[in-house]
């Protein structure tokens, strides 16, 4: 029995915002970092960048423990089924996050070993651009899927087509914090 099997009143309806609001402000991404993007990400964790202030300080290592799987470079053909079964393994809700050209269209490996773009392997929510993209565009990526959390709008998407919301966020060109 879910939310949505209750009549729509006051209780129900601020039960329904205070649970995408927890969702949204406690995601605990799985790491899945395969090339430079990963470097990235890490940097993004980093205190200068400091993804605590999102609620994301906690990087999990077992797939149990994480909501939001952020893939950060190419993936290969050998390592396609092991990402597959993280994903199998993460508790739901869940998300993913395709960090990179790399991890979003096979970037310039185009041959038989990498996979051209994880949307193959596992549904994407929101594509980060860029090669690598700075932590400037991961943060802004992840904001682009707390919003859709927020808004309900990314599980009325998978219910719909069963897929990924496939959002792409745009790429940032200005440093946090830096004069425009």
């Amino acid at each position: 029995m879910g939310l949505d099997d209750f009549q729509h009143n006051f209780l129900t309806g601020n039960l329904e915002n205070l649970v995408k609001w927890a969702r949204r402000n406690s995601m605990w991404p799985a790491t899945f970092g395969l090339a430079c993007c990963a470097i990235e990400m890490m940097a993004t964790g980093a205190a200068h960048y400091d993804l605590s202030r999102f609620g994301m300080e906690i990087f999990r290592a077992s797939p149990r423990q994480a909501d939001l799987m952020i893939v950060a470079g190419r993936v290969s053909q050998k390592m396609a089924p092991v990402l597959r079964q993280i994903y199998d393994q993460m508790a739901e809700p869940k998300w993913v996050l395709s960090m990179g050209v790399c991890a979003s269209t096979g970037g310039m490996f185009n041959n038989y070993a990498i996979v051209q773009g994880v949307d193959q392997v596992v549904p994407v929510d929101v594509y980060a651009p860029g090669c690598p993209p700075g932590p400037e565009t991961l943060i802004h990526a992840i904001l682009t899927l707390h919003e859709l959390v927020r808004t309900g709008e990314i599980t009325r998407r998978r219910d719909a087509t069963g897929a990924g919301a496939g959002v792409q966020a745009e790429p940032l060109t200005f440093a946090i914090g830096a004069d425009r």
